[in-house]
């Protein structure tokens, strides 16, 4: 078991990295389906614009995550100066094994966009698909990191 993990209050940095983009991920997706529904207003979904907003509010995810990540890490690097960013083994485990999750849900949205081709949708949808499976990908895989660092790998 991690040295690091729980001792007085303090988390690992990679358990860290995984409740920011667990934040982070779900306030993204609303803000593009918000975004994407105001363009829309009312009409048909696929005359929005939705390339520029997609592109806008993955990086200010991305960034969004980092900066998170950075301000948490200030934090418990106040309280815990020496263990803020060690890792173990564990923490690896973990961290593929959330990886493996990611995977296969960035692979069934795949799939799905290949239907979504084979049966020609508008380009609307399969970027859309894509980016769901993605941001779906991101919440089941951070919710599998912090489950497996609060009750341990199975």
């Amino acid at each position: 078991m991690s040295t690091i993990l729980y001792m007085e209050g303090v988390m690992a940095y990679e358990e860290r990295n995984a409740w920011a983009g667990l934040i982070v991920s779900p306030i993204v997706m609303v803000v593009y389906v918000t975004l994407v529904l105001q363009q829309a207003a009312g009409g048909p979904l696929t005359d929005v614009d939705w390339f520029p907003l997609m592109l806008w509010v993955i990086g200010g995810g991305i960034v969004g995550t980092i900066v998170l990540g950075i301000v948490w890490g200030m934090i418990a690097g106040a309280k815990e100066p020496d263990g803020v960013g060690r890792s173990d083994i564990r923490d690896r485990d973990i961290s593929r094994m959330g990886s493996r999750v990611e995977q296969a849900f960035v692979v069934i949205a795949g799939l799905g966009v290949i239907v979504l081709c084979a049966v020609g949708a508008d380009v609307f949808w399969i970027a859309n698909t894509m980016f769901a499976g993605f941001a779906i990908a991101a919440v089941v895989g951070g919710i599998a990191r912090v489950t497996a660092y609060r009750r341990g790998l199975v």
